[in-house]
């Protein structure tokens, strides 16, 4: 985005988490839908929060979406969100929908707010009834608090195949005021947003309307949370939600507000943030893969190709061979559907150029597979027919993903 050229001072705050903004409180509790890890958990704001959300594109969106976007639409705020781990409650039809609403119901009851000001989120098994016994335990038992260990407890509650929390917190300063902006989220396989078995929570202090929230999310989503992939797999339950509740009282935010870009930015660090924290935690994964596409035709050709290449499973699997197979690469860039010619392009995995302007370059082979050896893996991409340029973020593919997605259920 053009906007982003300015470069507003955005701090990464120390240990940052859902906690980092001012008035909110979490919890996560061990209530019986997984062995023995955490599998409920609460976001509590101590005053109604104006919220936004985006969801999935799936066909078939879980029963906890349509529980959550009803709430959202009646006000515009929310105060509470409630997440179980272990059951997606997904393709679970009446029974599903009636067990939403009354998880909705129980959050509520919980921190004493109207229905209307909850949110629903569920992940996990698709295709299976919710424990509702236990999940009504678990909220009524579950302890709020704004604490360190109130964060990591809702942190790990959410996550499902995953190996690690993914959370972040940064601040900036708006009208003189100290904005704070704290994320957590969960996702390790079935991930190729528009959006997939991802859920992302970020909590702000920020006074802004929803409307404008909404904007702003939605603007902030298309070059974060849907440029990553590990898998090419959508899922049903995905959302990303956010709550604002003022109180770090700077002027109302929109689009017209001079310091608008410097939100903007806030909100692209947190989302960016999360985003590679699930795509460097894909299912069996060993590396991040970032993908750097330049010179395409416009932004949008740039974002295809960049998600092309780190979603290409012949890719994937070349990385995690430290193979420096770059004909995987351009073979990915022909499928992508933009205006790209194949006489124009320059490719280089990290430091090693391999394609200068579709003329082949003598490489190090051993230069190249050494670098691929690494944790965190660089493509480049030139493609000199614009000022387009686009990101993407993915993993390698592994036998270890083989085995965790045959025995899922087990």
């Amino acid at each position: 985005m053009e906007t982003l050229t300015k470069v507003a001072k955005i701090i990464e705050i120390e240990n940052g988490s859902i906690l980092s903004p001012q008035g909110f409180h979490t919890g996560g509790i061990h209530a019986g839908l997984r062995y023995a890890k955490k599998d409920v958990g609460m976001i509590f704001s101590e005053v109604p929060a104006e919220s936004a959300a985006v969801y999935t594109l799936h066909d078939f969106q879980a029963a906890p979406i349509a529980v959550t976007k009803e709430s959202i639409s009646h006000s515009g705020k929310l105060q509470a969100v409630v997440v179980n781990s272990a059951c997606a409650n997904a393709c679970t039809g009446e029974q599903g929908l009636k067990d939403a609403y009354e998880m909705r119901e129980l959050a509520a009851h919980k921190v004493q707010v109207d229905e209307f000001l909850v949110a629903v989120a569920s992940t996990g098994v698709i295709g299976e009834y919710m424990k509702m016994d236990k999940i009504k335990k678990g909220i009524e038992q579950i302890q709020l608090g704004n604490a360190s260990t109130n964060a990591m407890d809702f942190q790990t509650a959410i996550l499902t195949t995953d190996t690690c929390m993914k959370k972040c917190g940064f601040q900036a300063e708006i009208d003189g005021m100290i904005v704070h902006m704290g994320g957590a989220a969960k996702g390790s396989g079935m991930i190729h947003p528009n959006m997939a078995t991802m859920l992302g929570f970020i909590t702000t202090d920020a006074n802004i309307t929803s409307e404008n929230l909404h904007a702003a999310l939605k603007e902030v989503t298309n070059y974060t949370f849907n440029q990553i992939t590990v898998d090419g797999d959508t899922s049903t339950n995905d959302m990303v939600l956010v709550m604002a509740n003022g109180l770090a009282e700077n002027q109302l935010l929109s689009p017209s507000h001079p310091e608008w870009e410097v939100f903007i930015q806030l909100l692209t660090k947190t989302c960016e943030s999360l985003a590679k924290q699930i795509a460097k935690d894909g299912e069996g994964a060993t590396k991040l893969v970032e993908v750097h596409v330049t010179g395409a035709y416009d932004e949008e050709d740039a974002r295809k190709i960049a998600k092309q290449i780190v979603g290409s499973n012949l890719v994937k699997t070349a990385i995690y061979g430290a193979d420096a197979n770059w004909g995987r690469i351009i073979g990915a860039i022909g499928q992508a559907d933009t205006k790209a010619k194949a006489n124009k392009i320059t490719i280089s995995i990290g430091p090693v150029k391999m394609l200068d302007k579709s003329e082949i370059i003598l490489f190090s082979e051993e230069e190249a597979s050494e670098y691929l050896k690494a944790d965190f893996i660089e493509i480049f991409v030139d493609l000199h027919m614009g000022e387009g340029s686009g990101t993407a973020w993915g993993c390698d593919l592994t036998y270890d993903y083989v085995k965790i997605n045959a025995s899922y259920r087990t």
